[in-house]
Order: structure tokens, then C-alpha cells, then sequence
């Protein structure tokens, strides 16, 4: 068996719910992979110090705030600062179509709205990792 895929599930900013990303760290949990939760109303700056601390795979964060902009594109920032474009990126919660589009110019791998299934993220992932943009 190879490495077990790790991934950082992170609620970036002010928002005070994070049931989403709790069932979604327990669905990645159960399909194998080694899952870091960081809680709610984190940095930019913390989550990307704990994925490197903890040397994830794949960074998923959360956001039903309407802030996923401003907070998931300096994420994808620091990342690039720090040259590890090799991380999957992805974001989930309540993100505009105009909006996706946006991330995924910013360099995110993915981005899961509701009614995504927890299967299709972990297909997506295990088939994903690794290349990242």
C-alpha cells in the first residue's frame, strides 16, 4: 500500500458554521485518507502554515460566508509564495457559478457545491492528487 493521501479541511474567515466541513472530513476519513481539521475562523496565513506543518496532500476549504473570494484566492496565493503548487487545492459551500470560474483561474484543482456527493470528492481526489495546477 502507498502513503495515505492527507488532507487539511480549513473554514477560512468568519463563518461560525462548519457542519459541511465536519461531514466531509468524516466521509474522507472513512474512504482511508489521514484528515487535519483546523476549526473555524482561521487565516489565510494559519491555514497555509498548518498544511506545510502538517504536509498535506490536499487542502479543502470551506465557505458559506460569501467571503470565498478574497480569503480562497490568498490561500492560493501563499501557496504560490511559497512554491508548493503541488498541493491539490479545493473549495466548497455556497459558491457562484461566476464565482468557480474565478477560483479556478486563481488555481484551485476543484470547487464542490452543495449536492455534491461525498463519493465524487473522494473519486476526485484520489484520482487528482498529484496534479495539482
Amino acid at each position: 500500500m502507498g502513503k495515505k493521501i492527507r488532507v487539511l479541511i480549513a473554514k477560512p474567515g468568519l463563518d461560525g458554521h462548519d457542519r459541511g466541513a465536519r461531514v466531509i472530513a468524516q466521509a474522507l476519513r472513512d474512504a482511508g485518507m489521514e484528515v487535519v481539521y483546523t476549526g473555524l475562523r482561521r487565516t489565510p496565513e494559519q491555514v497555509v502554515s498548518a498544511a506545510l506543518q502538517e504536509d498535506v496532500d490536499v487542502i479543502g476549504l470551506s465557505s458559506l460566508s460569501g467571503a470565498h473570494i478574497g480569503l480562497f484566492s490568498r490561500v492560493a496565493e501563499l501557496l504560490m509564495e511559497k512554491k508548493r503548487t503541488d498541493i491539490l487545492l479545493l473549495g466548497g459551500g455556497i459558491i457562484p457559478d461566476k464565482d468557480r470560474e474565478v477560483l479556478m483561474a486563481k488555481g484551485f484543482d476543484g470547487i464542490f457545491t452543495p449536492g455534491t456527493t461525498m463519493k465524487e470528492i473522494v473519486t476526485f481526489i484520489e484520482e487528482n492528487r498529484g496534479t495539482a495546477k
